[in-house]
């Protein structure tokens, strides 16, 4: 055996054989053959790894907090206006005694203390949340943007790159909240066993369409950029409003008639935080297709168009755009973004001359729709006859023989060449 040979062996000693009869050498010994110089990338690595996960852990606990404590601020409001908050579908939290919450917002200021089902984590830089159960609201989407801490080297580069590059925005942490108003279709939206009783629920919430805009003036040109609805509007400063604020609107009557003085003063206390109060019955994006437009004056569709499921949706909502903020300042604006709706329910009714213009701006986008729908279908059967055309010629070239192909391949090739030659002499 080897351990017998190995004894064997002159000068050999037995003491550094291991249990399967080898030589122990200095290879088993891992302190006498490494030394530290071979883990310099090891040593490298693992402290940027940790430094990485620990920033990832900071990051996302910090934008949880971040959130939570935007939504105890905003929590007692939401509560006296709405019936269901979060995704629970149910109240989540009593009523407060007074009208705007402020005693118990004052005291959940600095908190996190709100319900688990209030906010949910879309991703880690993005907290959405849900409201329903209100006259004249159908529902509300709250959308909360957050810096991305949880990644310092993205947070680092796009605020780098947003100095050198326009088409990159500057990371801002942002609220944005939109009301989707009933505009009278109850009966369609709500379920008939929630209809029941009278009262303030069996009142009118239809009010006309239009669009209306107060805008920071550092976003007016990208809301005109972004959004169709707004491109449609004229843009004037008004003397009630800050210096740094405007009014994007399709009419001067539903200016004065929006400009209420607590909207005025909701505005100048939200100060340079408030990006954008929209009002609007149209579409965010241009219309690709002629499809119906919903508008309080009228229902312009084609012939052949079917009611679709999706026409039920309220059409009319309230955008508010504003940069994050917790402080109790900061939800004058909010309160009033959320009594709109009874506002618009109660006044928004125009004389017919007012709403002549937006009635042809209508009409005029109608129009421009239309055209580029004729011109797509147009487009869509030249193909066709050119394919039709394709197919009927290879089917006669497969019939014929060779020197009938070859004939008929001269023929065409001397027409081709007498149409080019014409249209040259019509250009010159």
């Amino acid at each position: 055996s080897a351990a017998s040979s190995a004894a064997a062996t002159p000068g050999y000693s037995t003491a550094y054989l291991t249990s399967t009869g080898r030589p122990y050498t200095k290879w088993y010994r891992v302190w006498e053959r490494v030394t530290i110089a071979d883990f310099f990338q090891e040593l490298f690595i693992l402290p940027v790894l940790l430094v990485v996960i620990l920033a990832h852990l900071w990051g996302t606990r910090a934008n949880r907090r971040r959130a939570k404590e935007w939504a105890a601020a905003h929590l007692p409001m939401l509560e006296s206006e709405f019936s269901s908050i979060g995704f629970s579908g149910a109240r989540t939290s009593p009523k407060p005694d007074d009208a705007d919450g402020n005693g118990l917002a004052k005291a959940m200021v600095g908190t996190t203390d709100v319900p688990a089902d209030m906010l949910r984590e879309k991703t880690k830089s993005e907290y959405v949340t849900y409201c329903t159960g209100r006259q004249n609201v159908a529902c509300m989407d709250i959308k909360l943007s957050l810096y991305p801490r949880f990644n310092p080297f993205r947070w680092f580069g796009e605020s780098i790159l947003s100095f050198f590059v326009d088409s990159v925005p500057a990371p801002v942490e942002r609220m944005e909240a939109t009301t989707y108003c009933f505009d009278g279709k109850e009966k369609s939206l709500v379920p008939a066993t929630a209809q029941g009783g009278s009262g303030p629920a069996t009142k009118d919430s239809s009010f006309d369409g239009f669009v209306f805009a107060i805008v920071h003036k550092d976003k007016m040109r990208q809301l005109r950029e972004d959004r169709f609805d707004v491109s449609l509007t004229s843009t004037k400063d008004h003397p009630k409003l800050p210096a740094w604020a405007t009014v994007m609107s399709e009419s001067a009557e539903i200016t004065e008639a929006l400009l209420t003085p607590d909207v005025v003063k909701a505005v100048t206390d939200a100060g340079e935080d408030l990006e954008a109060l929209i009002i609007s019955d149209m579409p965010v994006d241009a219309p690709k297709k002629y499809q119906m437009l919903f508008t309080s004056l009228q229902v312009i569709k084609t012939a052949d168009q079917a009611p679709r499921l999706n026409d039920l949706v309220p059409k009319k909502r309230i955008h508010l755009s504003m940069k994050l903020n917790t402080r109790p300042t900061s939800t004058s604006m909010f309160a009033t973004f959320l009594r709109l709706p009874d506002h618009l329910a109660a006044s928004a009714h125009f004389r017919p001359e007012a709403m002549r213009k937006i009635k042809a701006t209508r009409e005029d986008e109608a129009k421009k729709i239309r055209r580029l729908d004729e011109e797509e279908k147009a487009e869509e059967r030249k193909l066709l006859m050119e394919k039709a055309k394709r197919e009927e010629r290879d089917a006669r070239l497969s019939k014929m023989t060779a020197d009938e192909q070859r004939k008929f391949l001269d023929k065409e090739r001397e027409k081709d060449k007498r149409k080019g030659e014409k249209r040259r002499t019509m250009k010159g």
